[in-house]
């Protein structure tokens, strides 16, 4: 596109072409861009998700940022791309989209928090990034995310999750990386300088939305601030600081965006005690003024219609005052622009006030170089996302991520397996186990059983809601599954292997079990390459697996380490 205006000269610094381009904005382009809706792949005309407005009607309210969920093939959603960047060109001034994306390369299939990989190559969940250790691995991840983001035109990832996994119950621990703060801090940050090529955004970045600050994870009896029963954060053991350190080296590595929370904090002095979302003590007085962040803040996904903890006397503009005045530049899964351009017009909000987030919000869309280049090649997106040399990586990745809690000294359990056994498999397919071993229907014909499991749960919600995708309350086996397992570990040595998105009760298993081994997402094959000696388990784990729920009950949830007489220690792995 031929430059008409110091805003579309490439050759001129970023914060000129801002200023330029901010001085023509009307005032609904500006209030557009503080709003980042739910869009679906496909037709522009189709009903919006969860009760949103069509992605024609977003559009043509001056919205500018979509985030995406379900995802058909890399080419679809490039073209898709491609036709949303050709809509924005229609306008006067002609703001390109950014798309982003919550994480979708790994096996988590929850719309409110990740998405299952589908055509992007699949890794462990960060639980099992965090339990190899390796920094060199998680640049390397994020490289290939990064790598298969600019394939199909995604620019803002909505990740990592950089909270510390200290309340054992909390639901959202796959996505982080563990307990312990040190090692969160540094693979955190090697993730984000892999995702953003460095410590300065350019156009060969994607933009990095670190969450959820001031750190998620010391939640009120492990609940999650999605829903009003998990509103409160609560530090008894006064780890407020602690939780924080992972983002204060996030700032320092240049992270391009924050997101804060649902929670509201309860109990720290010289905090209001509302959702971190409204909360000026928080985003202004600590992130901007304390640690110096001028990055952009968009809030949490629906804190002014659905999760305004804290506020909840206030009505919906009242709500985006607060918010406005907090600190925040931008409003996830809200779509409400006409109701911002009503307070303007009023004189609840100024217009100096949007200019200071527009300003972020177009500098970011400036240095990922949407302005210059806004497109991507549909034809080579299929190419790039998911190639066999990646895929092979992930399953590499997958099958390090094991991690071996106990093995049987000697006997057909003990790990690696040896080929042509009889085996009694549960939660393996039978082309996995291929010639490696005979599948026999029941215990007593096996010289060796199988049991693939996944952390319990409770289950919330009917099925239809989003309640229903998050895996939370307690962490013990129901009883009568425990004397299943005993019933099998008594017949025949038995290998257990434990998919733990949170650190399950395993004591009972540990106890009977021959062989036990957790994964953190980890398809069958990888399961079994690791069971026959193919791979070799390289896990540590990210965090205690307590003795008990009274133990977890017990416990301080900001505090980590803090169960009592863990099963298995933090940093716990064998290998052969």
């Amino acid at each position: 596109m031929t430059a008409q205006h110091p805003y579309q000269d490439a050759t001129l610094a970023v914060d000129q072409r801002v200023e330029d381009l901010l001085s023509r904005m009307a005032l609904e382009d500006k209030a557009g861009l503080l709003f980042q809706q739910l869009a679906s792949v496909g037709d522009f005309e189709a009903p919006g998700l969860f009760g949103s407005s069509s992605v024609r009607e977003l559009l043509d309210q001056g919205l500018t940022h979509f985030n995406i969920l379900f995802a058909p093939s890399a080419r679809e959603i490039a073209q898709w791309h491609n036709a949303m960047q050709d809509e924005a060109r229609k306008h006067p001034l002609g703001i390109p989209v950014t798309i982003s994306s919550d994480p979708r390369h790994s096996f988590t299939d929850n719309p409110a928090t990740a998405l299952l990989a589908g055509p992007f190559t699949q890794f462990p969940e960060s639980l099992g990034l965090a339990a190899i250790g390796s920094e060199e691995l998680v640049t390397r991840f994020a490289e290939l995310t990064r790598r298969e983001y600019l394939a199909v035109g995604i620019r803002t990832a909505l990740h990592p999750q950089i909270d510390l996994a200290t309340e054992p119950r909390w639901a959202r621990q796959s996505a982080t990386f563990g307990e312990d703060a040190a090692l969160t801090t540094r693979l955190g940050v090697a993730y984000i300088k892999g995702l953003q090529a460095g410590t300065e955004i350019g156009p060969e970045s994607v933009s990095v939305m670190a969450k959820h600050f001031p750190g998620g994870g010391p939640q009120l009896n492990g609940e999650d601030p999605h829903f009003a029963y998990g509103r409160e954060q609560i530090y008894p053991g006064g780890q407020f600081d602690l939780h924080l350190e992972p983002f204060k080296a996030a700032v320092e590595a240049g992270v391009g965006q924050m997101m804060p929370y649902y929670g509201m904090p309860v109990g720290l002095d010289g905090i209001e005690e509302v959702g971190f979302g409204f909360n000026k003590d928080i985003i202004t007085g600590l992130l901007r003024d304390k640690l110096g962040y001028d990055g952009i803040v968009c809030t949490d996904w629906g804190i002014l219609s659905r999760t305004f903890w804290g506020v909840e006397d206030l009505t919906y503009e009242q709500r985006m005052v607060k918010s406005l005045d907090a600190g925040v530049d931008q409003f996830g899964g809200e779509y409400r622009a006409d109701i911002l351009v009503s307070l303007v017009k009023n004189d609840t909000i100024s217009e100096q006030r949007l200019d200071t987030s527009v300003r972020r919000l177009l500098r970011e869309k400036f240095r990922l170089g949407l302005f210059d280049n806004p497109y991507v090649d549909a034809g080579r997106a299929e190419a790039i996302v998911g190639t066999a040399g990646a895929k092979a990586e992930g399953l590499a990745a997958q099958a390090a991520a094991h991690t071996l809690l106990t093995n049987a000294e000697d006997g057909p359990a003990r790990l690696p397996l040896a080929r042509g056994l009889k085996i009694y498999a549960e939660g393996l397919a039978a082309e996995a186990v291929g010639a490696r071993g005979e599948l026999v229907a029941t215990p007593a014909e096996a010289d060796v059983a199988i049991l693939k499991l996944q952390a319990p749960f409770e289950q919330r919600g009917d099925g239809t809601t989003i309640e229903s995708f998050f895996r939370a309350g307690s962490l013990a086996f129901p009883h009568d599954e425990i004397e299943r397992i005993q019933r099998i570990t008594e017949a025949v040595p038995t290998v257990v292997d434990v998919y733990l998105d949170r650190p399950a009760i395993l004591a009972d298993i540990a106890g009977s079990a021959a062989s036990l081994v957790v994964n953190f997402g980890a398809s069958d094959e990888a399961t079994v390459q690791v069971l026959f000696g193919a791979a070799r388990p390289q896990g540590r784990l990210p965090f205690d697996i307590p003795s008990s729920m009274a133990a977890v009950e017990a416990s301080r949830p900001d505090v980590p380490f803090d169960t009592a007489d863990p099963t298995f220690r933090f940093g716990h792995g064998l290998t052969y």
